[in-house]
């Protein structure tokens, strides 16, 4: 009699793998969900009372604050590109777990977080939206007015929306998508780790009046949703990341 043992094509997909393909398969699914959330969340008129927890007619007290504009602003900032740039280094000379990435793949890693980075940028510079310090109610000269209403100033110096600062987190999500394959696990850290990050950078500076809620919720939908597209380019075009 044989005895004939058949081993599975594949080994078993981890729960980590498994959790991580989930959410980067569905990102699409996902950013649809948020969109709908934050609709809703400029629809209930909630920016208002949450900037009244840090400022008032007198203005943010915390607007000047050391920690919040020289560390969590300016520092942050810093941080955040040189870890794109030591990024972009490594992805040409690859050492540690850039190793089991393919070189779309670090391409990716830092291409589609400075991707995110320009957006951002590029949308407040058209932007003419103002920030809460600027507002009567917060001691300033200007009316509230809606950052979903095209063409129409609140008459300040705009370039206030979406959250630019919060984006040196935000943009950081795109490295879940390039990781999901080869690092799972890592996939899920970093993915966490950035949006905490821009969590914390958005909310320094909404205690300074720069930025309301929705300012730093818009930026963490626009980065996760650009960089889901981006990646799907990409695996769709490898020879962008060869040429580059």
């Amino acid at each position: 009699m044989r005895v004939i043992v058949r081993f599975p094509d594949r080994a078993p997909v981890a729960d980590g793998f498994s959790v991580t393909a989930r959410l980067a398969t569905g990102w699409a699914s996902v950013s649809l969900v948020a969109l709908a959330l934050l609709i809703l969340w400029d629809a209930s008129g909630l920016d208002l009372p949450l900037a009244r927890l840090f400022g008032d007619s007198h203005g943010f007290a915390l607007r000047g604050s050391f920690w919040l504009e020289a560390v969590f602003h300016q520092g942050a900032r810093d941080v955040g590109w040189l870890l794109l740039a030591a990024i972009a280094v490594g992805s040409r000379f690859p050492g540690g777990f850039l190793r089991a990435l393919t070189p779309r793949e670090r391409f990716g890693l830092w291409a589609q977080p400075l991707l995110c980075l320009l957006a951002i940028t590029l949308m407040k510079y058209g932007s003419v939206t103002s920030c809460p310090w600027d507002l009567r109610e917060f001691g300033g000269t200007l009316e509230q007015v809606s950052h979903w209403l095209p063409g129409v100033s609140d008459g300040g110096g705009g370039h206030c929306f979406p959250a630019g600062h919060a984006s040196t987190g935000f943009a950081f999500m795109a490295g879940f998508f390039v990781l999901a394959r080869a690092k799972p696990r890592l996939a899920l850290t970093w993915l966490a780790v950035a949006l905490l990050t821009g969590l914390a950078l958005g909310l320094s500076q909404q205690m300074r009046g720069a930025h309301f809620t929705s300012h730093t919720l818009w930026t963490a939908w626009i980065c996760w949703t650009l960089a889901g597209l981006a990646n799907r380019a990409l695996a769709l075009q490898p020879s962008l990341a060869k040429a580059a």
